[in-house]
């Protein structure tokens, strides 16, 4: 068994804060990555609209990072999720309102990203159909010209 490393103030600044500081900290933290999901919600419509796969591909990827960074956040957060909000001491009422109104931002934000999900997700159902008929028609007219084809090697 490896002995224990002793603490050498390298803890996480999370771990020096107050609970009601961590969790406003988190909170924090959660609304900035949220922002940025929303931000990057609306690229993946432009690129969407465009075409841009390559683009698109590798904005999903950075996307998912956010989401996995979300996940660990929300982990973090669980404890507080079981407390009794007023039992939480608080170092002034308006640290108390800040937080509240910015998980409040959050739930709007989530809300917002949601939306733009499922519009993007129905804008890349109506893409997928168009290059699907795209390529019927092209298949369709390369049938037509081998068969016109045919009949003129017949013909001759």
């Amino acid at each position: 068994m490896r002995p224990a490393l002793k603490d050498r103030g390298h803890r996480p600044r999370l771990q020096k804060m107050r609970p009601t500081e961590q969790l406003s900290e988190l909170i924090r933290k959660k609304h900035r990555v949220l922002v940025q999901l929303r931000d990057v919600g609306q690229r993946q419509m432009d690129l969407v609209a465009s075409g841009d796969i390559a683009a698109l591909l590798e904005l999903l990827g950075a996307k998912q990072q956010l989401i996995a960074g979300l996940q660990r956040l929300e982990q973090e957060l669980a404890p507080y999720y079981a407390e009794d909000p007023e039992r939480r001491v608080w170092p002034s009422p308006q640290h108390r309102a800040e937080c509240a109104r910015q998980a409040a931002d959050c739930n709007a934000l989530l809300e917002e990203i949601v939306a733009l999900e499922k519009s993007g997700a129905e804008k890349m159902t109506v893409r997928r159909n168009e290059v699907a008929e795209q390529l019927q028609q092209a298949h369709a007219a390369t049938q037509v010209r081998s068969a016109y084809e045919a009949n003129r090697r017949r013909a001759s």
